[in-house]
């Protein structure tokens, strides 16, 4: 049995290839339980358990079968690989439900003014530039314990200083829900929000008084991430100071917009946030640093009586050692963490002599980030970050066959050239899907970067931090200051090119996943095929769904009308592209036009012809019927008038009792439930879409789920402390801040709330 099991290949090939599939398995699962509308209850994650311990041991019996030989060998190891595939896949779907469970934490579902207590856990900019903090142990005025956000976030004014980490502050601001879709199947800051334990967002006018200072004793990492970032920005200046602070500590509150905006015109954007770039080159700096040192320390008398030992791992233990410092300096969010594993994978596979760099390390780090953050696998970070990583990964073995006939002077700018395009490709759908963009010249500027981060940038950081004890670290801050000061230069050079950014249309939310599953299904089968025939049509099939997704993508078609949530802004589909009704709503209005792929702004799209009347009353015409946007204080007044005409009015604020005619009206009972509105005309008819539809029942959507796990449950009526009488003036429903919108979210989220 044992020498019949040596001559047949295909329980190998089953092996090495259920690993390298295990993460699209889970992520068919994760992928599935986002799909989800409604929220899963505790009897079918039970009948899914079972299910998926009973698909296990079906691989197991069909592994038991072939070595029997009561099933042939490759019929065996089919039969396994697809057991052990849906069992994988029932796992990443209880996965994402226990990860649900596990950060599930209140969230404030009504507007809230008054008193705020909290401690400083993180100090950031938002997308308009203003200081924010977000604060932990938070204590709301009459909100009881079981109701009160475990996080918030809030913007302060321009002349507000930030407090200083880990200090318990006082204040008097706004709060409000997380704000949902900008549009019906646009991006869903609640869901993010939710997994990052973030219940509310808002703002402050008022001064932000230090109730204690930090603990002395403490050896907090913010605390000490954001002073080694003051310091670096105060000894390297401009800002220089800030990308540089930025890479080595992840504290980016110095960088300006106007820095970001560059760099994503540029597509430089990800070099200024930790990822696995600045990970990788910070360990094989690490790594190759020591493994110098040893080896030549072994020609010392020491170093010849311990000449045995394996100089590679104690290198690689150093790097690691390194890597890990880099990830409880930075803060370990998510991406970071995702970018530590990938290295640790890649070092450990060094520890016990297995390739660094193989399908199958990747597949491993893959695996573990899906099961422990489920929640990655919908972000862009992660999605570019595992294409380029496989894709280049893919590349290797065929450059290294041909690399030998090109000059070795050659081969270095060949190898960069070549991956810096292959990683370009893999990724350039992926971010185009996310963020509506496309840098024209990213590949030139990337280029003429990446060089001068591993080898200036980040070794001089990694000596500055040596260095910085002893009070000696001047000269590398001022070589690393050369370095990002040199990325600043070719980031404003490219963005300033002709045509340097061309904007795309969002596609539809099916694009994404099917492109995604058809490229890897085609890319894996070439690393792991379980027979020539299923292998052909499984990339053939593969091939068809990166077909089909292109399709989708390019015939998609835009609704011809868009509604924001508070009934605050509107947007018509006309032969010059979106015209808005009024420019107010920034952050609606951008997302609406960058998911249109259209690059004006808001004022231009308000001034597009389409749109008539005055400032209170804007009129248009959509399938035939009269469409009216009325807002201000006199648009409740004007409603019965205007809704005798028939047609659609969108109304900001709620209707007045009996105020309704032959019209279709759009106020905030109707909005508020539903979220914002996409309608397409059909057949002369409005077909309407809403965000509530597509995002369905879900913690990070419903109060009612929520309450029924017994998260967030209390009383349902809103504080004191929401009303005019015992906490201020209640926020009004232009009252709050989409500055707390990270910059450079995939698409901004829009509320009706707007920051005043």
């Amino acid at each position: 049995m044992g020498e019949a099991r040596a001559v047949l290949p295909g329980d190998r090939i089953a092996r090495a290839g259920l690993l390298v599939w295990a993460p699209l398995c889970l992520s068919l699962g994760i992928g599935a339980w986002f799909a989800l509308r409604i929220e899963p209850g505790m009897a079918f994650y039970a009948v899914l358990a079972l299910a998926g311990a009973g698909a296990w041991a079906a691989g197991g019996a069909a592994r038991r079968a072939g070595m029997t030989g009561r099933l042939g060998w490759d019929n065996a190891d089919l039969a396994r690989m697809i057991a052990h595939g849906a069992a994988l896949a029932a796992l990443g779907f209880l996965c994402a439900g226990f990860r649900a469970h596990q950060v599930a934490a209140p969230v404030l579902d009504f507007r809230y003014y008054g008193p705020i207590e909290g401690r400083v856990v993180d100090i950031d900019r938002s997308a308009r530039d203003r200081m924010r903090i977000t604060l932990d142990r938070v204590v709301l005025r009459d909100t009881p314990p079981a109701r009160t956000p475990e996080r918030i976030r809030l913007s302060l004014t321009d002349q507000q200083a930030p407090p200083p980490p880990g200090s318990r502050v006082m204040l008097t601001g706004h709060l409000g829900p997380n704000p949902g879709p900008a549009e019906p199947g646009g991006f869903d800051f609640r869901q993010a929000a939710f997994f990052a334990r973030l219940g509310a967002v808002g703002y402050t006018r008022n001064p932000v008084v230090i109730a204690a200072p930090p603990p002395p004793a403490s050896f907090d990492a913010t605390g000490l991430r954001l002073r080694l970032g003051r310091a670096m920005r105060e000894a390297i200046g401009g800002q220089e100071g800030a990308v540089a602070a930025a890479l080595m500590t992840g504290d980016r509150s110095g960088i300006a917009e106007a820095t970001n905006q560059t760099m994503r015109d540029s597509n430089l954007y990800h070099i200024v946030s930790i990822s696995g770039l600045h990970m990788s080159m910070l360990a094989a700096f690490v790594y190759g640093a020591l493994r110098l040192a040893l080896a030549a320390g072994q020609a010392t008398p020491w170093g010849r009586r311990h000449a045995g030992r394996a100089v590679h791992k104690a290198a690689a233990l150093g790097a690691l050692a390194a890597a890990s410092a880099y990830l409880w300096l930075s803060g370990g969010g998510v991406p970071t963490n995702r970018s530590f594993l990938m290295v640790a994978v890649m070092l450990g596979a060094i520890l016990i002599d297995r390739r660094a760099m193989s399908l199958r390390t990747v597949a491993v780090a893959a695996t573990a980030i899906l099961i422990t953050a489920p929640e990655a696998l919908v972000t862009p970070g992660f999605q570019m970050s595992f294409a380029a990583t496989a894709s280049l990964i893919m590349l290797f073995p065929a450059w290294s066959r041909h690399a030998d006939r090109l000059p070795w002077v050659l081969r270095g700018a060949a190898m960069l050239v070549l991956s810096s395009l292959i990683a370009g490709l893999a990724t350039a759908p992926i971010a185009a899907a996310h963020f509506n963009r496309s840098a024209q010249y990213g590949l030139i500027a990337n280029l003429l970067v990446v060089p001068v981060m591993g080898a200036v940038v980040m070794p001089a950081g990694v000596i500055a931090a040596l260095l910085a004890p002893l009070g000696l670290s001047a000269p590398a801050l001022w070589a690393m200051g050369l370095g990002t000061r040199w990325m600043l230069y070719v980031g404003e050079m490219v963005a300033g090119w002709g045509g340097s950014v061309v904007a795309v249309a969002a596609p539809h939310w099916s694009v994404l996943p099917l492109g995604g599953t058809g490229a890897t299904v085609a890319l894996l089968v070439l690393h792991a095929p379980v027979r020539r025939g299923l292998s052909r049509c499984a990339a053939a099939a593969g091939i068809a769904a990166v077909i089909a997704a292109a399709a989708i993508w390019l015939g998609g078609e835009r609704p011809a009308l868009l509604i924001s949530a508070d009934g605050g802004a509107a947007g018509l589909m006309t032969a010059l592209g979106r015209a808005l009704s009024r420019p107010a709503g920034a952050f609606v209005a951008d997302s609406w036009l960058r998911a249109d792929g259209d690059t004006a702004s808001a004022e231009a799209a308000a001034a597009r012809p389409g749109w008539e009347g005055g400032r209170a009353m804007r009129v248009a015409s959509l399938a035939g019927a009269p469409l009216v946007h009325l807002t201000g204080r006199t648009g409740a007044a004007r409603l019965a008038e205007t809704c005798a005409a028939g047609g659609i009015v969108v109304l900001q604020g709620r209707a007045p009792p009996g105020a309704a005619g032959p019209c279709l009206v759009l106020d905030e009972a109707a909005l508020r439930p539903s979220g914002a509105r996409a309608g397409w005309v059909r057949n002369g008819q409005i077909m309407w879409r809403t965000a509530a539809e597509m995002e369905g029942e879900r913690l990070w959507t419903s109060a009612r789920v929520r309450r029924a796990w017994g998260i967030g449950a209390g009383a349902h009526r809103p504080p004191a402390a929401a009303h005019p009488s015992k906490g201020g003036r209640r926020p009004g429903r232009k009252g709050m801040a989409h500055a707390d919108i990270p910059a450079g979210a995939p698409d901004m989220p829009a509320s009706g709330l707007a920051h005043p």
